[in-house]
């Protein structure tokens, strides 16, 4: 008879409640699961080893006496009805993991190239001025509202605002995925991206499953905490007002910085349809209808009820993309581990100064090949 392991039901449940994973698909899998669950069977020790891999749980957590408390490595400021968000999903915990890895590594190598500190992150505070400090980021970053009005898409306007802020010295990450597991998606109703503050290698990771408008103001958003010096898993909703402070402020900075008020006023056409009115902003300014009501309600253009109920219709007129990058391989790539980040891993590894199972590792690849092609692509491999 094939052994079977003592394993208490409770970290079963645990483990597929943190994957967020349907029992109906578990059975499927595994014709006994929900014996397994209630205790009155057991599995076989492959059987565990199998539902270990498919949960993305360590197997050796299934052995212990009860479930782990898993935290976010950063601060988490997301809230559902003014509570904290438990339980972060192992996507959510990779994706943290992986971005600070590449910033220990980019960190290093800032040291040994002389790269000084990037004197914007954390030269402000939740007390400064909103408009004064979105306008230092403006200038910092190179951002041009005339030249983003002229851009033809959001795609556009994201692209070259990630330019911007990589020239500025920020690694810019935008991702739909673990790494490059196209199995693994994020939820950008989980969370929408987060900063990593470092004085020395400053990373901003912004989910890619989110439509490309919810992405701008994700990445001012958190440009906004590299400003304040703060790491930070943020609530970057841009309707009700955040509770945590900092969050308010991100949120009221990152605004200003897209759609500064004065611009708005002078633009608006009070006459029009509001909801024509709204797109039309809304591809001038190269961001979310939402922020452009936010903008009209926060500039007295919009009543608070007005506000309220066009609000509601646009959150149920949007939906997320379930793009993860598109395109061929190694542009994605670059996209996914930014152009700044993986032009100095490239650099490093062919010079001999990193391995190349440190570069596969931080690139998530497996081939020296594909590192090959894709150092072609940044122009690192000639």
């Amino acid at each position: 008879m094939t052994p079977r392991v003592d394993v208490k039901p409770e970290l079963l449940r645990w483990a597929r409640e943190r994957a967020r994973l349907d029992p109906a698909v578990l059975v499927r899998r595994f014709p006994k699961y929900l014996d397994w669950e209630r205790g009155t069977a057991r599995p076989t020790l492959k059987q565990l080893e199998t539902f270990a891999r498919t949960s993305r749980a360590p197997v050796g957590y299934f052995f212990l006496p009860e479930a782990p408390i898993e935290e976010v490595p950063i601060p988490d400021f997301r809230t559902v009805g003014g509570s904290a968000i438990a339980r972060p999903s192992p996507e959510m915990l990779d994706t943290v993991y992986l971005c600070q890895q590449r910033q220990d590594w980019y960190r290093e190598f800032a040291r040994v190239e002389g790269e000084g500190p990037r004197r914007f992150v954390g030269s402000a505070s939740v007390a400064s001025d909103i408009e004064a400090t979105a306008a230092h980021m403006r200038r910092a970053l190179g951002f041009d509202l005339e030249e983003r009005h002229t851009l033809p898409t959001w795609s556009a306007a994201l692209r070259r605002f990630g330019e911007q802020a990589e020239a500025l010295g920020v690694l810019v990450m935008i991702s739909g995925i673990v790494g490059n597991s196209t199995r693994r998606r994020l939820d950008p109703e989980e969370f929408r991206g987060f900063a990593l503050a470092d004085p020395l290698a400053p990373v901003v990771f912004v989910n890619g499953a989110d439509t490309k408008a919810a992405q701008m103001f994700t990445l001012a958003h958190e440009l906004a905490h590299l400003w304040l010096g703060e790491s930070a898993l943020s609530d970057v909703a841009v309707g009700p007002t955040p509770v945590h402070r900092v969050e308010a402020w991100c949120n009221r900075v990152a605004a200003e910085l897209l759609v500064p008020g004065e611009v708005v006023r002078a633009a608006h056409d009070a006459s029009a349809n509001l909801f024509s009115e709204t797109q039309r902003l809304a591809r001038r300014f190269k961001v979310s209808t939402l922020v452009v009501l936010r903008r009209l309600r926060d500039t007295g253009r919009l009543g608070g009820e007005e506000f309220r109920v066009a609000y509601r219709e646009e959150i149920g007129r949007l939906k997320p993309s379930s793009a993860t990058g598109g395109g061929s391989f190694h542009p994605t790539l670059r996209v996914r581990v930014g152009r700044r980040f993986g032009h100095a891993l490239v650099t490093s590894t062919l010079e001999g100064r990193t391995s190349f199972s440190e570069s596969l590792r931080l690139l998530g690849i497996r081939k020296v090949s594909t590192f090959r092609e894709f150092a072609e692509t940044l122009g690192a491999g000639r």
